[in-house]
């Protein structure tokens, strides 16, 4: 199946997040809640950001997916999280992880742990060092920066998606999918510039919830999810630097190509390779 998946299957995903307009529920970080509500919104999806105690479960029982993401942990945060995973498990809806800055401290360790022991996530993102520290790597991380390559993370990567049952992608220059059943794509788009707005990679993370909310394959989900953004991304870069702009105006560049990108525009760009099935 693997094999056959073209573009224009990718760009199906695209048109059911943006007809659906699937609820999204974040348990996300301080630094990043507004873009990545931005970033949901311009894609056509309804997000909600929601952890306080009373309403938790009752959020993740409404939302078609749930996106959990530990930038900024503390204890409060983390029984929500713990919360609306145990309530979106049991519904069989898609959950998606942030791992963010896993293998910086030990209390982010643990509270991977804690989250994984209440159930395990359909998808975890993250880029090479936090996928390597959720793995059991003893790979640091640099506050929130990956301190690895990519290419040294794909074993662990693959290792992890066979002991969660579910789908890994390490995310960097080349973003890499992984599945259980040993289904491996990586996309190439994407520009550097990325980097260096807060909230990218955060919201990469959110969108994998929305387009899992609409397609039952989370490695299918993640992979349009990741190829979307990477495209918007570059395209987003380029744009601004032929009017000799910087970054402040490719986060506005990038939400308008999130949500005016068209599918000659998107397949034409899209640089996919599936190199297991």
């Amino acid at each position: 199946m693997a094999n056959l998946l073209t573009p224009t299957d990718l760009w199906a995903d695209v048109q059911s997040v943006r007809a659906q307009h699937p609820l999204v529920h974040n348990i996300t970080n301080f630094v990043v809640m507004n873009f990545n509500a931005n970033v949901l919104l311009a894609m056509g999806a309804a997000p909600v950001m929601a952890h306080a105690h009373e309403e938790v479960a009752d959020m993740a029982a409404m939302a078609q997916a749930l996106v959990l993401n530990i930038g900024t942990l503390e204890p409060y945060w983390i029984d929500s999280m713990c919360q609306a995973l145990q309530v979106a498990s049991q519904r069989g809806v898609k959950t998606v992880l942030d791992p963010v800055g896993a293998g910086a401290t030990s209390y982010r360790n643990k509270s991977i742990e804690k989250l994984l022991a209440v159930a395990m996530p359909s998808v975890i993102r993250g880029n090479a060092s936090e996928i390597m520290s959720v793995a059991g790597s003893a790979a640091q991380t640099r506050g929130v920066d990956s301190g690895a390559e990519v290419a040294d993370s794909l074993h662990y990567a693959r290792d992890l998606a066979r002991r969660t049952g579910g789908v890994v992608c390490v995310s960097g220059p080349v973003d890499h999918v992984l599945d259980a059943q040993g289904r491996h794509a990586s996309l190439s788009n994407g520009h550097e510039w990325m980097t260096r707005i807060t909230g990218v990679g955060c919201s990469a993370t959110a969108l994998i919830g929305a387009f899992c909310a609409v397609q039952p394959d989370a490695w299918r989900a993640t992979l349009a999810a990741m190829a979307y953004l990477g495209v918007v991304g570059e395209l987003a870069a380029l744009e601004v630097q032929a009017r000799g702009q910087g970054v402040g105006s490719m986060q506005m560049a990038l939400l308008d190509q999130l949500q005016l990108l068209d599918q000659a525009t998107f397949e034409r760009s899209l640089k996919l390779s599936v190199t297991a099935s």
